[in-house]
């Protein structure tokens, strides 16, 4: 384990390991198969690179999520660590240039999006990297059809596999998965035997909390006045309510940003520096932030909305006291939250003949006809596609989804497609365009000297990077490319994350379109239950928080944690019962003559108010006592 320690230490700073990362890292350092389930903060990331540089070789890393993939490589660079990516929106040339440094190169990282693994292009080069030492998979819950993140692609990882000429271990990560996941996570995987490293999910140092209130705003301001340090999020359902909740927290005096998916990457990672650094203490966000965040002093996780399932929930709330000093999960409802929970069954799961008519409006969208279309990727605005076939956004959204996991199409809403230019006039042509002035001038020369094969076909392009090499602002550029896209002198296509909709097979006729009990029926029977779970975990009052959630996930709990609020709960009952007794007792003497007594008379008695308030209305519904037009009595059965 030495050389283990060392690395942790000479090249990532720790002087020791956390929780279940030694054995982890012990396991699939003897070369076996591995399933590592750490809740949100454990240190996922250690568990594969560490062993990795430890021994000779290449480790592929499976993760869907970009933005985290970008972070990591970034920071392995800095550290002097060889490390690149493949992902959706890359260019084919990059693409076959990062898979050749790895196959030529000593590159110890390849991060790849699962999407990727299934071009034939990747498995291709895939089978001529004789260095790989390891496969990590990361959101491991992804592969299995009864986690709460279904991927399909998450399929083709098993098939790599048998493409790699020698056995290689794997090493599967998730933070959120119950036992039935556990054991399907493993066989889709072809684990080569049984092997589960995993650590509680117990989180002693946070402090659960559901609170029914019909004003959620003032609740959440209340919170927040009530923990005054360190920083917190909110998390809501749409990109709309963060930024109306983040106008009324800074109008409440506390500063607050909002984030989600549709913000550009300037504006998420101005709004996450913020953020992290302390300019701003609440990021207001649906479950688009939080994926890579590793801020230790965060106080307080708020749900505004109610999550799906118990998973989403668990990964969430345990973005709070990484550092180990209490913090607080709270959980924010109503009725109408419950009501509305329910309804989300229909809008992810519409019903069978909406997604088929679903799929013959995509198909006359885009004008495919009957054995065309496979392998077209195409653009797609949700919003402009609703208002033509005057569909709800949501259930077209799922309806879409689902045809995906089907096999149909390939819907990505996570794009992350660069920029690209293509010179569409000869040199000759270039060189004697002389209208745009020395800032046109000095783009252009820039481009020219930057990008190789501009003429020949598109070049993906960096506006940030052109602005550092010219001194001419990213929004300047922007426009200077629009006009020369304009004038017919390049072909311009601008950064953009839009959705996409790719067409895996041919048309077919729409009544021969086939879904699954895997894909539908099952799929949905299982999102009833988890949406059941979370609504039970809600409305609970007396079961623990913390034992409840360590149930969900098959961990037995010793004791109740003791903080929460059905916990703080049912010590304050226990203490207020003998007093209630003696409460009982007095308003019991008081009526013992079986007359009629004015309300006011309990008055006398010099008790508690709220406590008498208690005791009385336990009275009525035990119907001890009775009512009628303020006056009071033992029930006649006394």
């Amino acid at each position: 384990m030495n050389k283990y320690l060392a690395i942790l230490h000479e090249v990532f700073g720790y002087e020791s390991f956390r929780g279940i990362q030694q054995d982890i890292i012990e396991s699939i350092g003897q070369g076996r198969d591995t399933l590592g389930l750490m809740p949100t903060g454990g240190g996922k990331s250690l568990c594969f690179q560490v062993p990795t540089l430890a021994q000779e070789g290449l480790c592929l890393v499976v993760t869907p999520l970009i933005a985290l993939m970008k972070d990591q490589v970034r920071q392995l660079k800095a550290r002097g660590i060889k490390a690149d990516t493949v992902h959706a929106g890359m260019m084919h040339d990059d693409i076959l240039r990062v898979l050749d440094n790895c196959i030529l190169g000593d590159y110890k990282f390849l991060y790849v999006s699962p999407e990727r693994l299934e071009s034939d292009l990747f498995r291709a080069k895939l089978q001529y990297m004789r260095n790989l030492c390891m496969i990590c998979v990361d959101e491991a819950h992804c592969v299995s059809q009864w986690g709460y993140d279904f991927r399909p692609s998450y399929l083709q990882i098993a098939t790599l596999r048998h493409l790699i000429p020698y056995p290689v271990p794997l090493l599967a990560l998730t933070a959120t998965a119950t036992p039935r996941v556990v054991d399907d996570i493993q066989e889709r995987l072809e684990f080569k035997e049984k092997n589960v490293c995993s650590m509680s999910f117990e989180r002693k140092n946070l402090i659960y909390v559901v609170r029914e209130t019909m004003n959620k705003e003032a609740e959440i301001v209340h919170i927040l006045k009530s923990v005054p340090q360190g920083s917190a999020i909110v998390y809501v359902r749409n990109r709309q309510l963060t930024s109306e909740l983040c106008k009324y927290l800074e109008s409440e005096g506390l500063t607050a940003e909002n984030y989600h998916a549709g913000l550009t990457d300037a504006e998420r990672d101005l709004r996450q520096t913020n953020w992290t650094k302390g300019r701003c203490r609440v990021m207001v966000a649906t479950n688009a932030f939080g994926m890579g965040i590793d801020k230790a002093d965060v106080r307080l996780v708020i749900h505004y909305s109610m999550p799906d399932s118990i998973e989403a929930y668990f990964q969430e709330a345990g973005r709070a006291g990484r550092d180990g000093r209490t913090s607080y999960a709270v959980l924010l409802y109503n009725p109408n939250d419950v009501t509305t929970l329910r309804n989300r069954v229909v809008q992810n799961y519409p019903a069978p003949d909406y997604i088929r008519q679903t799929y013959e409006n995509i198909c006359f969208f885009y004008q495919i006809g009957i054995d065309e279309g496979a392998g077209r990727t195409h653009l797609f605005s949700i919003e402009k596609f609703c208002a033509i076939f005057r569909q709800f956004p949501v259930q077209t959204d799922s309806a879409l989804r689902l045809l995906n996991n089907a096999g149909y199409i390939e819907y990505r809403t996570d794009n992350d497609q660069k920029s690209q230019v293509q010179f569409i006039v000869s040199k000759e042509q270039l060189y004697r365009l002389h209208e745009g002035g020395e800032q046109m001038e000095r783009l252009m020369e820039t481009m020219l000297r930057t990008y190789t094969g501009i003429f020949a076909g598109f070049v993906l392009i960096d506006e940030m990077h052109l602005s550092h090499l010219t001194g001419l602002s990213p929004e300047l550029i922007y426009q200077m490319l629009k006009s020369l896209a304009g004038q017919r002198v390049i072909d311009y296509i601008p950064h953009n994350n839009q959705p996409t909709i790719t067409f895996r097979q041919p048309r077919i006729e729409t009544e021969r379109l086939y879904l699954s009990a895997q894909v539908y029926d099952d799929r949905k029977r299982d999102y009833e239950e988890r949406i059941s779970h979370i609504i039970d975990y809600v409305t609970n009052h007396d079961t623990c928080r913390s034992r409840m959630l360590l149930d969900y996930f098959g961990e037995t709990a010793e004791d109740d944690c003791g903080q929460c609020d059905v916990c703080l709960s049912k010590k304050k009952r226990t203490c207020q019962e003998p007093q209630q007794d003696d409460v009982r007792k007095a308003v019991t003497q008081l009526l013992a003559d079986h007359n009629w007594h004015p309300l006011t008379e309990l008055k006398s008695l010099n008790l508690n108010q709220s406590l008498l308030d208690e005791v009385l209305h336990q009275m009525l519904d035990e119907e001890e006592v009775e009512t009628q037009r303020s006056r009071i009595r033992l029930a006649s059965s006394q």
